[in-house]
């Protein structure tokens, strides 16, 4: 079709991932607090012309980094709010097996992105590069631990002559 795809985001997160996972920075963090890194994922922004769900990208870094032990995750905000809101009722309404308020884990890092895409058009014929833009970030001290793209995905487009 000439548009994002599956495949696409396969394409993307499998060295996006990989090189999350094989980062020095993620692996001296690891060591030195010896602990796993927990991380909340923030905006991955849709800065292209195009309907991107970008709720896929997060979704599957998460699932893939979750599963393989490098990062710990934590709910995002809505999913805090939801949460929250079930412990509040189960303080009212489930006391004796309620769950406890403030026992949260605050995360070390956010992820955040972009999905930006370039057009070039000549002629009849058009080239879509999509570029996937991912970093790591410290809460604290807001340093970007990791940093990566990928602009491998591009669609070349040749548009009929004539129309029926």
């Amino acid at each position: 079709s000439g548009y994002w795809n599956d495949n696409d985001v396969n394409q993307v997160c499998t060295t996006l991932i990989d090189s999350c996972i094989k980062s020095k920075r993620v692996a001296n963090f690891k060591s030195t607090k010896g602990r796993t890194p927990v991380v909340i994922i923030g905006t991955i922004k849709n800065k292209s012309v195009e309907h991107i769900d970008t709720s896929i990208l997060s979704k599957r870094f998460q699932n893939v980094i979750i599963n393989d032990g490098t990062l710990e995750f934590v709910a995002d905000a809505t999913q805090r709010d939801e949460l929250r809101a079930e412990k509040y009722d189960q303080a009212e309404n489930a006391y004796e097996t309620a769950k406890s308020i403030g026992n949260e884990l605050a995360a070390d890092f956010m992820l955040q992105g972009t999905v930006t895409i370039i057009v070039d058009t000549e002629g009849k014929q058009q080239v879509r590069t999509y570029q996937v833009d991912m970093q790591l970030i410290d809460l604290e001290t807001n340093k970007i631990i990791w940093a990566d793209q990928n602009n491998d995905i591009r669609k070349y487009i040749k548009r009929p002559s004539a129309k029926f």
